[in-house]
């Protein structure tokens, strides 16, 4: 990651923990990066620098406004401005890293083509936990390019459980033979 990530990422850190939402505002701002991430035209708009500033604020104000809180509203305004909206997801997977490593924990970004519900987190955040040795806590990133099942990724790890790996596997299998 480059200085200017992980000096966002510090500052939001130190801004949040300040505030005494550190959790919360770690939370918004990862779910804000991965639908500019998975949005091509969230992120050309945001990203676009034809596009006037206050534009870019009527889209952030759009997305978030009302519904995050002030600090994570505030930042992701700030780092628009900035003409810095392509390194929201940079900067959220360090500030992610950086909250939970104050815990003692990895972060765990798990995509799926639909929301998990809080049984099946609790499963996969065990299984996960219990893979690699270390607690973790899951950021979950609905994807709907994952047809079915599961891609988890642990720092430099991946396992991907996904339909189209499984197929891709059988598929090797069966051209061995």
């Amino acid at each position: 990651m480059t200085d200017r990530i992980e000096g966002y990422a510090a500052a939001i850190f130190e801004l949040a923990r300040a505030e005494g939402e550190l959790q919360r505002v770690e939370t918004e701002f990862y779910s804000i990066a991965r639908s500019l991430e998975t949005s091509a035209e969230l992120r050309d708009s945001l990203t676009d620098p034809k596009l006037p500033a206050d534009r870019k604020q009527s889209i952030v104000d759009n997305l978030v406004g009302g519904r995050a809180s002030e600090v994570t509203v505030n930042v992701v305004s700030l780092v628009v401005a900035q003409g810095r909206a392509g390194d929201l997801p940079g900067v959220a997977s360090a500030l992610a890293e950086r909250v939970a490593a104050e815990k003692g924990r990895e972060v765990a970004e798990v995509r799926t083509a639909v929301e998990l519900d809080q049984p099946t987190l609790e499963r996969l955040t065990a299984a996960l936990s219990k893979s690699i040795g270390r607690q973790v806590e899951i950021r979950v990133v609905v994807d709907p390019t994952v047809v079915g099942g599961v891609v988890a990724r642990v720092g430099d790890t991946v396992i991907d459980g996904t339909v189209r790996r499984r197929l891709q596997s059988l598929r090797e299998t069966l051209q061995a033979r």
